[in-house]
C-alpha cells in the first residue's frame, strides 16, 4: 500500500447553496448570480447516495437577509441517513437563531458576519455550544468580507487572534475571490491560517479538479479537516466518488 493511501483523510463537504427552495450555485457570493440546480433535497440525497458523510447547506435567502428556508432544510437533513451530518450556514445572527438552525437538526452552524462583527456574542456562543459552532472566515487578500461579502470586516488575523482566545473550535476559510470560479483553492492563504491555530481548519472556494483536492490533502497533517466542494461537482468536473477517493476516503 502506498504512503499517500495511508495517509490522513481529508473530509469532503458537497455544498449545498439554497434560494426561494431551489439549489444554486453563486460566482463569487454575488446576489443575482445564480445558476438554478434544482430540488436540493434531491441534490442531497444525491451526494449522500454517492458517499458523502457531510454536507455544506447554505441558506442564502437567510444569508442576504431576505427570509429564509428553514422549512426546506428542517426537509433535507430529515431525509438524509443518520450517519451523514449537516454544517448549515447562512443569516445565523443571534441566540434565537442559532437554535432555530440547531432545531433544523444541523449537527454543525457557520457563523459569518454576526460572530465578526460582535465579538461577545461571538464568545458566549462558542462557549455555550462549543463543537457545534464553526466560524466562518471569508477573505479577500487577509480583509475579511461580511454582509454577503459586500463589505469590509476588519484584519484576518486581529480577528482569529481574538476568535482563538475565546475558545473557536474549529473555522471554515473561503477565498471569496475564488469562490465559484474553478480557478483553484488558495493554498497560501491556507498554510497562514494553519500556522496561527492548532484547531481543525475547513478550506473552501476554488476547487475545480482532482488535483486542487491532492493539494488540499497534502495541508491535512498541518491541521486541514476538510474541503467544501460545490461548481466543480455540479459541472461535472469530477464525481464525488472520484473525490472521495482522492481524498483519502
Amino acid at each position: 500500500m502506498s504512503e499517500f493511501s495511508t495517509s490522513p483523510v481529508l473530509t469532503l463537504l458537497p455544498a449545498i447553496d439554497v434560494v426561494d427552495g431551489k439549489a444554486v450555485r453563486l460566482l463569487q457570493g454575488e446576489a443575482g448570480s445564480e445558476t438554478d440546480y434544482g430540488d436540493p433535497v434531491s441534490a442531497a440525497e444525491s451526494w449522500a447516495e454517492q458517499g458523502a458523510e457531510w454536507i455544506h447547506l447554505v441558506d442564502l435567502d437567510a444569508a442576504f437577509g431576505r427570509g429564509h428556508n428553514r422549512g426546506v432544510i428542517k426537509r433535507i437533513i430529515k431525509n438524509l441517513p443518520r450517519e451523514v451530518h449537516v454544517e448549515l450556514s447562512g443569516g445565523i445572527r443571534d441566540d434565537e437563531g442559532v437554535e432555530a438552525a440547531l432545531a433544523t437538526g444541523a449537527r454543525r452552524l457557520n457563523l459569518g458576519t454576526a460572530a465578526l462583527e460582535n465579538p461577545e456574542w461571538a464568545a458566549h456562543v462558542i462557549a455555550e455550544y462549543g463543537e457545534a459552532i464553526a466560524i466562518g472566515l471569508d477573505v479577500r487578500g487577509t480583509t475579511l468580507a461580511t454582509r454577503g461579502w459586500t463589505q469590509e470586516g476588519g484584519d484576518l488575523w486581529a480577528v482569529m487572534a481574538r476568535l482563538e482566545e475565546a475558545g473557536c473550535s474549529r473555522y471554515v476559510v473561503t477565498d471569496v475571490t475564488k469562490d465559484g470560479t474553478l480557478r483553484g483553492p488558495n493554498l497560501d492563504l491556507l498554510r497562514e491560517v494553519l500556522e496561527r491555530t492548532d484547531k481543525p481548519v475547513i478550506a473552501s472556494g476554488g476547487v475545480s479538479n482532482l488535483d486542487d483536492i491532492a493539494a488540499l490533502r497534502d495541508l491535512v497533517p498541518l491541521g486541514l479537516e476538510g474541503a467544501i466542494i460545490g461548481k466543480a461537482l455540479y459541472a461535472g468536473a469530477f464525481t464525488l466518488a472520484e473525490a472521495l477517493d482522492v481524498a483519502g476516503v
